[in-house]
C-alpha cells in the first residue's frame, strides 16, 4: 500500500500509522511488546529501542516511525536508513515519518540516496521525498539521477519515471536538457514531454 506523501493532520498519521501495524502485526514475534510499543506515550521508552541491541527490525521500525511523526530527531539515522530498504513497503512509512519530522538534513539525505548508483534500485522513494520536500538538493539530484539511468539497458525505468515526474512536478528550467534527453526513451517519453509541457508553462 503506498501513502501520499503530504502534510497532514491527525487522520493522514493515522492512516499511514493503521498500515505500519497491519503490516508488522504478523511480523512481530513477541506481540506484548508489539502491542506495548504501539501503545507507549513514553518517548525515552521508544528512543531506547533504537538504540538497544538486539532488538529486532520491526520494533526499531515502531519506535522510529512513532517518534518521527512526533517530532523527535532522534529518529532521524534509522527513518533514513528505512527510507533505502529493500522493503518497498518500509519506505513508503519512512518517508511518511521523515516528511513529518522536519529535520533539516532530510533531503540532504534523500538527495545522497536517490543518487547513489549501488543503492539505485531502492531509489524510488528517495527519489519521491525529494520531489515532495522541494528542496534545494531536489532538482540537481533527480537531473543526476535521471541522466544515469537514460544509458541504454538501464533496468531501473521505474526510478527514472520517478525522476521524470518529479521533475516536471517541480518545474525548474534546470531540468530542460536531461527531459529532451528522455524524450526517445520508450518508457519515459510521454512523461518527459509532459514534464517539458509543465516547465514551459511555469
Amino acid at each position: 500500500m503506498e501513502v501520499s506523501l503530504a502534510h497532514g493532520g491527525e487522520e493522514a498519521r493515522d492512516e499511514e500509522f493503521r498500515s505500519l501495524t497491519d503490516r508488522l502485526g504478523d511480523e512481530a514475534g513477541e506481540p506484548e511488546v508489539f502491542h506495548r510499543l504501539l501503545a507507549t506515550e513514553d518517548d525515552e521508552e521508544l528512543a531506547r529501542v533504537l538504540v538497544e541491541r538486539g532488538r529486532p527490525l520491526w520494533a526499531r521500525e515502531i519506535a522510529a516511525f512513532r517518534l518521527g511523526c512526533r517530532g523527535d530527531r532522534r529518529a532521524f539515522e534509522a527513518l533514513v536508513l528505512l527510507l533505502n530498504h529493500r522493503d518497498p513497503e518500509r519506505c513508503v512509512s519512512a518517508a511518511h515519518a521523515l516528511l513529518l519530522l522536519g529535520d533539516p538534513r532530510t533531503p540532504r539525505a534523500a538527495a545522497a540516496l536517490a543518487t547513489n548508483s549501488l543503492r539505485t534500485a531502492y531509489a524510488l522513494h528517495p527519489v519521491r521525498l525529494l520531489t515532495t520536500l522541494r528542496a534545494p538538493e531536489s532538482v540537481p539530484a533527480l537531473v543526476s539521477t535521471l541522466h544515469r539511468l537514460l544509458a541504454p539497458d538501464e533496468p531501473h525505468w521505474r526510478v527514472a519515471l520517478a525522476c521524470v515526474e518529479g521533475l516536471g512536478s517541480l518545474g525548474d528550467d534546470r531540468a530542460r536538457p536531461v527531459l529532451e534527453a528522455a524524450l526517445p526513451h520508450p518508457r519515459l517519453g510521454a512523461a518527459a514531454a509532459e514534464a517539458l509541457s509543465r516547465l514551459s508553462a511555469a
